[in-house]
């Protein structure tokens, strides 16, 4: 193992061991999320999320008694050559030996004219768990951390109007046989920063369309999520725990206190069982 990496991977286990290891290692057991014989496509879009997670899953495969395999799956949705190199560097640098294979999703997405950044984040899933069937896989690993959880389940308050989280692992509707998991659920955001800027390592911004031109970046997506950032850091300054609360609520959900709900597709209302 090269020098650097080596540094890398004890950053890992000492510097960051409380914030970042223990926490993804909480998360794959808390949440089972690895079974024996597991063949687990984890998926790297370049950013320093899924690179992480690529590093943080090398690692655990090497140190656990539970056997499971790792594909490492990066797809290239129309990269230009300057930010496909950068992820093949860093990929050689961190030592993940990846699988590279080509779509058209930017172009195509490039070319819708309603919700860009919503059709190609459909894509690039359906795309993933295609070429991890292919490869064998049943299961695709992303790298959604805990802020994630956070400001998903405040945009859909504030603006999708309902009440809806981001579960840890969940099965694909589309694809039989096939389990999406979240390994950095515990990991936060911030912690996930300072490990890349203390070991001087630079990853893609993003993984859309608009990686290189970022000027442009400015759907209402991003821009919602954006804003929830912001509120969240500015509540913060008040309630350091706002998070770590937000966090518990999603796992105490008192369903007995709400007028309405939604589970597998259908609405119910409390009169429904309201006088029994």
């Amino acid at each position: 193992m090269q020098e650097i990496t080596l540094k890398i991977e004890q950053s890992v286990t000492k510097k960051y061991r409380k914030t970042i290891w223990n926490k993804f290692v909480k998360a794959v057991k808390t949440y089972e999320l690895i079974s024996e014989n597991d063949r687990i496509a984890v998926c790297i879009s370049g950013g320093k999320d899924s690179m992480l997670m690529a590093k943080l899953m090398q690692m655990l495969q090497r140190y656990s008694q539970i056997p499971f395999e790792l594909v490492y799956l990066v797809m290239d949705p129309g990269y230009n050559e300057i930010n496909l190199n950068k992820i093949k560097a860093n990929a050689g640098l961190l030592e993940i030996p990846i699988t590279v294979f080509e779509t058209n999703i930017f172009e195509t997405a490039n070319n819708a004219e309603k919700y860009p950044c919503y059709l190609c984040a459909r894509m690039r899933r359906g795309h993933l768990y295609s070429q991890a069937k292919k490869l064998g896989c049943n299961k695709i690993a992303l790298g959604h951390h805990f802020s994630d959880v956070i400001e998903t389940t405040v945009m859909s308050m504030f603006y999708g109007a309902q009440l809806q989280g981001m579960i840890p692992k969940l099965h694909s509707s589309n694809f039989e046989g096939m389990e999406l998991i979240r390994p950095l659920y515990c990991v936060h955001e911030d912690d996930i920063i300072s490990w890349a800027k203390y070991n001087n390592l630079e990853f893609l911004r993003c993984a859309c369309r608009f990686t290189e031109m970022q000027e442009f970046c400015d759907s209402d997506e991003v821009g919602k999520r954006l804003e929830t950032k912001q509120l969240i850091k500015e509540l913060k300054k008040t309630n350091p725990n706002i998070e770590k609360s937000i966090f518990n609520s999603l796992h105490i959900v008192h369903i007995d206190t709400f007028p309405g709900y939604k589970k597998d597709g259908k609405r119910h209302s409390f009169l429904e069982d309201y006088n029994e």
